[in-house]
């Protein structure tokens, strides 16, 4: 049932933040896939993301800068001129996506976009990604559970996002167009927000 599903989504994200002893359940209580379970436990005071660790006292344009699996989201943010907007105090939520999220565009469309003509609908596009706020996956199971199964999430750009529980305890994402993007890896803090590592460009 969804419920179940959020609930313990919840108690996860809690326990994880709150005691290192919540790393140390039973192993009947483990969940049969663990791998995806591990990708929405809030992260560690320093989580690697691409390899590097995320610091929780830096921006999320410095530490997006030293990911390798997030050169591609640099790139286009730089592009879009909002490196100083995502360095200032916020705070934001950013579903940054990873580079194979964006090797999923056509290499047209991402070419399009990164040229100067291109800039107003690579703002959009990018601002879509972004959420006032700081929401950890125990808020975004919070709202859904309100929600009635869903959490709408509206996002700097304008239009709404909605959340909703997936397969093998992930979040799914699904954009205004239909389409479709789960978090893989979720709760990297920031100074100045959050970020969730996401596996599809999401498009407004």
């Amino acid at each position: 049932m969804i419920p179940t599903r959020f609930a313990t989504l919840a108690t996860v994200s809690a326990a994880a933040l709150l005691t290192l002893a919540a790393c140390n359940k039973p192993e009947e209580a483990a969940p049969a896939d663990a791998a995806a379970t591990d990708a929405m436990t809030p992260a560690s005071t320093d989580p690697m993301v691409g390899g590097a660790p995320m610091s929780p006292n830096e921006t999320i344009v410095a530490n997006a800068a030293k990911a390798s699996n997030l050169t591609t989201l640099v790139s286009a943010v730089t592009a879009a001129g909002l490196g100083e907007t995502l360095s200032g105090p916020g705070p934001f939520t950013v579903f940054a996506p990873d580079n194979a999220a964006f090797e999923k565009v056509p290499a047209e469309t991402r070419s399009a976009l990164m040229a100067p003509a291109g800039k107003a609908d690579l703002t959009k596009i990018l601002t879509y990604h972004v959420v006032p706020g700081r929401l950890t996956a125990a808020d975004i199971a919070s709202q859904a559970q309100a929600g009635g199964g869903t959490a709408t999430l509206t996002t700097v750009q304008g239009e709404e996002l909605r959340v909703s529980a997936g397969p093998n305890n992930t979040w799914v994402i699904t954009d205004a167009k239909g389409g479709k993007s789960t978090i893989t890896q979720a709760d990297v803090a920031q100074s100045n927000g959050m970020v969730h590592v996401i596996d599809t460009v999401l498009m407004p």
